[in-house]
């Protein structure tokens, strides 16, 4: 069993930045490839980003690429999400998910999800 707990969220004006993350407990943390989904209201929960295991190897959305950084640390068992140049339909809880053998964008391969942080960004 795998615990995770993200945070960082907050409310930002257009343009800004925010850096979520994402600690883990429980299992081993370097077993599984981590990703970030997130939901807004009225909408299905999308894939954000994710990142491989050990290798790092890493996979955006196309609305966040070029602006978003997934990363992990695996001698602190934490992912992190850089949001930079941050647009108002980035506004929605972020959600952490773990325990896929590989960085997919499907939210059926995670088998454990964090409980969300809310993430505002104001025009």
């Amino acid at each position: 069993q795998v615990q995770l707990e993200e945070s960082g969220g907050g409310l930002v004006q257009a343009g800004g930045s925010l850096r979520l993350s994402c600690a883990a407990s429980g299992r081993p943390f370097r077993l599984y490839a981590m990703g970030w989904f997130r939901q807004a209201p009225g909408k299905e929960r999308e894939f954000v980003a994710a990142i491989s295991r050990i290798s790092g190897s890493t996979f955006y959305t196309d609305s966040v690429k070029g602006r978003f950084t997934i990363s992990r640390d695996n001698a602190k068992n934490t992912v992190y999400l850089q949001m930079n140049s941050l647009k108002p339909e980035d506004t929605a809880v972020y959600y952490c998910a773990g325990g896929s053998s590989y960085p997919s964008a499907q939210r059926l391969e995670y088998d454990y999800w964090g409980q969300g942080t809310q993430v505002t960004v104001s025009s």
